[in-house]
């Protein structure tokens, strides 16, 4: 269990520790709230910062900027109707409905509140369900995380927004890209060409940077926009509201505490993430609402589900990240990368081996949603000084820091031009709305797929057989038979139907 004491609760209040955690929530409220900039992005370029400083500096930094700028993409979806992450697409609806009403600071008082409580319930399910998995993935042996690492790949293609033929070949695009490198039976090179900076395989880090900073930049150039990312004039009262917040929240208490557990266990599911558990939660929420028609047109409810939900979605998706060392999304697959950058390999044993980081771990996501409170009112009061920044200096910055960040890893030209390589090849991948995140886990996952299965085959001298007889194997192989079978089996039931 989580062993919440003093002296555990004052180690992550080092001055060392404190700083840049408050720094990286504080860049968090920046990038949600610039509508285009992602969580994902500031992540990525945040990593590269925490190489070397202790572990639980640089997970920290991750997880505060994480929550904090999910929350903040509500700022403009509330105030301009535009979100400032995708996680935010579904406030649009009914936060700026309230908004023309005159209800706008209210409804941002609403997201805030929600977004720190739904944070708050999706990491006390970590930590309650975290250990109690661990001790269940102990009986896991290479067979197991075979399927396992293949089911979580798959379900990201699956589950991801666009076609499921796009995600498989978003996914497959990942898979590839991770045999590059010296074979890990036989210690061959493998399609490096000759390159010695491809002996040692693709170092996932310039490959984020590029796929979500670079790409994003690329992207924002090729759109005509104004010269100021908003309009000040349009804004210019932007403040929350907190005085009925309370009343409304107590009538709601039923719809916060499923749109905490919808948000969790979308979280949970390798691929899916915060945007695609704020859209359940709302759609939930509207069919489980005893005034369905009032959503869209400035609902309360339509405020509350998707704002609780997202956030709750980020405790969910260390879930699997924790227990398995499968990423729950683009987020905790930087993350993972990271652990394993810090000499961390997360699996059910971190939770033997590195007890008092993980204990760390869930005290600094506890205490970040109380900082998110303080942060996301400033944030806020913040919004139109944001929106004075010019495009093109936000951009400049970005690129700027993007180049320095892996250049940084390992002093190395050669990672620089991946990030650029990686940036163009995003742009274009999104051009044809080729999903990136399925491509990031098939980077991650690929080196952890490949291992299993060579090293479950040299047990069994070469048989597949093992693969499937052994319960847990097989319950993991139906159920991806399964995934791959539900939308042809459902099309089928509707022609028989019509």
């Amino acid at each position: 269990m989580w062993g919440c004491d003093m002296d555990t609760i004052l180690s992550v209040f080092r001055v060392e520790i404190l700083i840049p955690w408050l720094l990286a929530m504080i860049l968090g409220i920046f990038v949600g709230a610039m509508p285009g900039l992602t969580a994902t992005m500031a992540v990525a370029l945040i990593v590269p910062l925490t190489f070397h400083t202790p572990p639980i500096v640089g997970l920290a930094m991750i997880l505060g900027v994480s929550f904090t700028a999910i929350f903040a993409g509500d700022i403009p979806a509330t105030f301009l109707r535009v979100p400032g992450t995708p996680a935010s697409g579904a406030a649009v609806l009914d936060g700026y409905e309230m908004n023309k009403q005159g209800k706008g600071p209210l409804a941002i008082a609403l997201d805030l509140t929600c977004s720190t409580l739904g944070g708050t319930i999706g990491v006390l399910i970590l930590i309650t369900i975290s250990p109690i998995l661990a001790s269940f993935a102990l009986q896991f042996t290479h067979f197991e995380y075979f399927w396992l690492a293949l089911l979580g790949l798959s379900m990201s293609a699956v589950i991801t927004k666009g076609s499921t033929m796009k995600g498989l070949i978003s996914m497959t695009g990942g898979l590839i890209l991770s045999t590059i490198g010296l074979d890990i039976s036989t210690g061959y090179p493998r399609f490096s060409f000759g390159s010695t900076y491809l002996m040692s395989g693709i170092n996932f880090i310039p490959v984020m940077i590029g796929l979500f900073g670079i790409s994003e930049v690329l992207r924002s150039i090729s759109i005509t926009s104004h010269d100021q990312l908003g309009d000040a004039a349009i804004i210019s009262n932007v403040k929350a509201d907190f005085r009925s917040v309370g009343t409304i929240m107590g009538r709601n208490k039923r719809l916060i505490l499923q749109s905490s557990l919808i948000g969790t266990l979308i979280g949970a599911l390798p691929g899916a993430g915060a945007d695609i558990a704020a859209w359940v939660a709302y759609g939930m929420a509207k069919k489980t609402s005893k005034t369905p028609e009032q959503f869209g047109t400035g609902s309360e409810e339509g405020v509350i589900a998707p704002t609780t939900a997202n956030n709750a979605a980020l405790g969910g998706t260390w879930i699997p990240a924790l227990v398995f060392g499968i990423p729950g999304d683009s987020i905790t697959a930087i993350v993972l990368g990271a652990m394993m950058m810090y000499g961390l390999k997360p699996g059910p044993l971190v939770f033997q081996g590195s007890r008092d980081l993980v204990n760390q771990i869930f005290t600094v996501a506890v205490i970040s949603q109380f900082f998110l409170l303080i942060l996301g009112y400033l944030g806020i009061r913040a919004f139109t000084w944001f929106f004075k920044f010019p495009r093109n200096v936000v951009l400049a910055g970005i690129t700027i820091f993007s180049i320095i960040g892996a250049y940084a890893l390992r002093s190395s030209v050669f990672d620089v031009g991946l990030v650029l390589v990686f940036g163009i090849l995003g742009y274009l991948m999104e051009r044809v709305t080729i999903p990136l995140p399925p491509f990031i886990l098939g980077l991650i996952l690929g080196p952890m797929i490949e291992e299993n299965l060579r090293i479950g085959l040299v047990k069994t001298s070469g048989n597949f057989w093992p693969f499937f007889n052994r319960p847990i194997s097989a319950f993991f192989a139906m159920l991806l038979l399964l995934i791959f079978l539900y939308e042809p089996i459902k099309i089928l039931i509707q022609r028989k139907r019509n």
